[in-house]
């Protein structure tokens, strides 16, 4: 079917809501059987909740490369505001979390599970090479990820090249761990400042950076103005975009409410351990990870049942929820890859997988989670990410 002709049987009156309908009934069809399993509603949540994430980043088009294009390009800043307030709402609610996880923060203890990486120049170095992957990809990995569910040409070569990056990431693991990650420090601000000075610190930095943004607020536009009925409110929360700070909102929430039952928000731990497990089975992978296993935040490992664990779960809610979400949108547009987007998904994964496994962590595992954690590693890899963005687009590298 060519793509017009599809383009026709999903964005026609009643077809996107009729195909969408049946996408949310298969999804809950499945939350349903999931948790009827043995161990299920653990996994049944970690589907739930990704669906409705799916969704969120779908309709409010949450992606950290295309906000961050939109205002060194174009000026425009409610994209990165939108993460700000992501990271406002998210850094309330993780404290609160971590203050019952841990009580009393004393040096040497760390929240279960939580994003808090070393900060060293491996850092910066696998920030950087995320932030050229995501210019030459074209977006961020959850963002190909609800793209996937869009029928994106490009994400599924750039989710199977960041397969390949975590290969290649497991290679120079070791060599970064003895050179410099070993000895690392691993800052955590509650360590020094409690939950509340943490928070409040966090809170005065993206009030600061939202100032900053604040002057590159777009004039409103007729467009923007309230919808005139109820009718026309439904009409635009289904088919027309969400505005950023809703979209920032929702990511804020949905990160402190997955900690409540789950890890913390990550989208790279089972397709890095997917990598793991398909390398090491054919000996691309090192046998031993030095101190790998010992970090939190999106780490990888071997585990018997890889699809069954929450995090795939997680992601499989995420692809689906965006799928439906597209599908009533009319935004379902698959079509053939052209040769110059195979290459530039598979080229720009690579760097997005070697990035996110030297990193432990991508744009929402690091930057969103570890961030909200109150980890310094958060704010050094998303400085390094949005530098490597500025000069990628300065230089043309993508397309």
């Amino acid at each position: 079917m060519s793509p017009r002709r599809i383009e026709a049987t999903f964005c026609g009156p009643s077809w996107p809501a009729f195909f969408a309908v049946l996408a949310g009934a298969a999804v809950l069809c499945a939350i349903a059987a999931v948790g009827a399993l043995p161990g299920g509603r653990a996994l049944a949540f970690a589907l739930g909740l990704g669906a409705v994430l799916g969704v969120v980043l779908q309709r409010s088009r949450f992606c950290f490369y295309c906000h961050a294009r939109d205002y060194f390009e174009h000026r425009d800043a409610r994209g990165l505001l939108a993460i700000v307030v992501a990271l406002a709402v998210g850094t309330v609610g993780m404290h609160i979390v971590m203050g019952s996880w841990l009580p009393i923060p004393q040096p040497g203890r760390l929240p279960p599970d939580a994003h808090i990486g070393p900060v060293s120049w491996a850092l910066v170095l696998a920030g950087f090479a995320f932030g050229i992957g995501m210019v030459v990809s074209g977006s961020c990995i959850s963002a190909h990820w609800y793209r996937l569910g869009e029928g994106s040409p490009t994400a599924p070569f750039a989710l199977a090249g960041s397969a390949m990056g975590f290969v290649l990431g497991f290679n120079s693991w070791n060599w970064l761990y003895t050179t410099t990650i070993a000895t690392a420090p691993v800052v955590w601000l509650p360590h020094y400042l409690g939950y509340a000075g943490s928070a409040l610190l966090q809170l005065l930095l993206l009030a600061v950076v939202a100032a900053l943004l604040w002057r590159r607020l777009p004039a409103a536009s007729p467009a923007a103005e309230r919808p005139s009925s109820f009718g026309a409110a439904l009409q635009r929360l289904v088919r027309g975009r969400w505005d950023y700070w809703l979209g920032g909102l929702a990511v804020g929430v949905i990160a402190t409410m997955v900690v409540l039952r789950l890890r913390p928000l990550g989208v790279t731990a089972a397709l890095g351990s997917a990598a793991r497990e398909f390398g090491s089975a054919r000996g691309w992978v090192p046998d031993r990870l030095e101190g790998l296993d010992g970090f939190g935040g999106c780490v990888t490992a071997l585990v018997q049942s890889l699809w069954r664990t929450p995090n795939a779960l997680l992601i499989a809610g995420l692809v689906a929820g965006a799928f439906a979400a597209a599908l009533a949108s009319g935004q379902f547009a698959p079509r053939w890859p052209r040769g110059r987007e195979v290459v530039r998904g598979l080229g720009g994964g690579l760097l997005l997988g070697w990035g996110a496994m030297t990193a432990l962590g991508c744009t929402v595992g690091n930057l969103l989670s570890g961030t909200m954690a109150g980890a310094l590693s958060g704010w050094v890899f998303g400085a390094s990410v949005l530098f490597a963005v500025w000069a990628g687009l300065r230089l043309r590298w993508g397309g």
